[in-house]
């Protein structure tokens, strides 16, 4: 099989003049005027500025950019809660309800200068708290596979965004699986690099020691097309790392000889209970890696078990602590009516929804006086035992596979009940979020509709590919090749409503 590569050949058209600048646009905006409202993917659209953007470049010789500009001309979505002046950034709140920030997020900066054209604002669940979007003040993301479910979260409508064809890449972040867990559920790749490699400058913090933004696009090439423009050291962010990316593209073109003789390490237990579908299709991929010349090597994290514990108590913490300066004094909504300043205190933070509000009294009571040690403290120190699992890992394999979701995507209103049931919907992505390794999730099957499960359309699985600190090449040579072997089809008909 050829290797994939949709932004690779909108490029190469526009540079041999198959096609001009704006054609892509067109394809995006139409997918966009169609679907878009209906699917709940963006909670701001800007087609006239991005439209403006190309006018820009056509004036500049749009064949020459197309050699100069590693993304020119192509349309690319960002989550809404990275900073773009000129659109609203609301985090997917009513507590930023309209918000216009004065500055633009690193990562943006550097899409729109590599010729990119931003389209909108994708939908989220709020400040990023959530594995299905439905926490959003603005309305569900729906899944465009089959829009009775969910997209994933919190990244939900980048995902989807890319699924549906109304963009060629997207922009994410990934706190304890927030890109990886979507690009599972709707069918595409995202990957969530080793922390520090792409800028935080320009996004909205949740929990800032686990907080990453990444990319996400329809194949793996495409994907590192966007790795290779977003990431590298910025001195605006102080844990931003120097080391260089290295040639990620070439690295996602490798073929099959980057897995002959590759130690890929595969679970022997699993933390939680795995749907058929996921274990079929992750069995799948493990054999064909073997096909190709992969070494297989049974491995364990034994603390893998507490890692869900672990990173709901450390990032309800930091989100408890970053989410502090919303008191309607100093940020966000103010409620108009109060008569004091415990009353304002109250009736602005009301704004939240209770998906936030539970992770900000779960974090504060974490971190009072007389629970810290007991819980913040003890969490830190099992987070290093995770971190060290890994290691050892490390030390017999060169990169772990093993799902990204225990699941299929789940019915809208399914978990909402039950937040448990929901956190544990991250329980194969967060490990590495807590040891803070590059992590990718990509296409590996696709589940046949089953009307007799209630399965009224064909759904996709995801596994995650994970790899040593700044080993992102690895990752995408890896999942590169794995791409080729697997040939998963995930052209779907939105037109059709998810019918494939």
């Amino acid at each position: 099989m050829a290797v994939r590569d949709e932004i690779g050949a909108a490029l190469a058209a526009l540079a041999s003049g198959e096609a001009v600048l704006g054609d892509a646009l067109d394809g995006c905006a139409e997918q966009i005027e169609a679907r878009a409202a209906d699917l709940g993917v963006f909670i701001s659209v800007d087609l006239d500025g991005a439209r403006a953007r190309a006018a820009e470049l056509i004036e500049r010789d749009a064949t020459r950019l197309a050699d100069a500009l590693p993304l020119c001309g192509v349309p690319v979505a960002v989550k809404d809660n990275m900073t773009l002046p000129g659109l609203p950034t609301t985090c997917g709140s009513r507590m930023l309800e309209g918000w216009q920030p004065p500055y633009e997020a690193t990562i943006v900066e550097r899409l729109r200068a590599a010729g990119a054209l931003v389209v909108g604002k994708t939908n989220m669940d709020e400040f990023a708290m959530g594995s299905s979007n439905e926490n959003s003040a603005y309305g569900p993301c729906k899944n465009p596979w089959d829009p009775e479910r969910v997209p994933g979260g919190s990244s939900g409508g980048s995902a989807a965004a890319v699924a549906a064809r109304m963009a060629l890449g997207a922009l994410g972040s990934d706190t304890g699986g927030s890109i990886r867990q979507p690009a599972a559920f709707c069918g595409v790749v995202g990957l969530k690099p080793t922390y520090g490699r792409i800028s935080r400058y320009g996004l909205v913090a949740f929990a800032s020691s686990l907080d990453q933004p990444g990319p996400l696009a329809r194949d793996v090439k495409s994907c590192a097309r966007l790795y290779a423009v977003v990431g590298g050291h910025d001195r605006r962010d102080s844990t931003s790392l120097t080391h260089p990316l290295g040639d990620v593209v070439a690295a996602a073109s490798a073929g099959e000889g980057a897995i002959d003789g590759l130690r890929v390490g595969v679970l022997s237990q699993s933390p939680v209970q795995v749907a058929p579908e996921v274990a079929s299709g992750v069995t799948r991929a493990t054999r064909a890696l073997a096909e190709m010349g992969a070494e297989l090597h049974e491995i364990t994290l034994p603390h893998a078990e507490h890692a869900l514990a672990t990173y709901y108590l450390i990032c309800t913490a930091e989100a408890s602590s970053n989410l502090a300066r919303y008191d309607g004094v100093r940020y966000g909504h103010r409620a108009a009516q109060a008569n004091d300043l415990g009353a304002l205190y109250r009736q602005s933070r009301a704004a939240f929804g209770d998906e936030v509000k539970r992770r900000i009294l779960l974090g504060t009571f974490a971190l009072s006086a007389g629970y810290h040690d007991d819980y913040y403290l003890r969490a830190q120190k099992v987070r290093t035992l995770i971190r060290r699992d890994f290691e050892k890992c490390f030390s017999q394999c060169d990169v772990l596979l093993l799902p990204t979701t225990p699941t299929l995507p789940f019915r809208r209103g399914e978990k909402t009940a039950d937040p448990v049931a929901m956190y544990q919907a991250d329980a194969f992505t967060v490990p590495a979020s807590l040891a803070g390794l590059p992590a990718l999730s990509m296409p590996c099957a696709v589940a046949p509709a089953a009307p007799e499960q209630g399965r009224a359309a064909p759904l996709p699985v995801g596994l995650q590919l994970i790899a040593p600190a700044l080993e992102e090449a690895r990752l995408f040579s890896v999942a590169g090749a794995l791409e080729a072997a697997l040939d998963v089809d995930v052209d779907i008909d939105i037109a059709a409503g998810g019918d494939a």
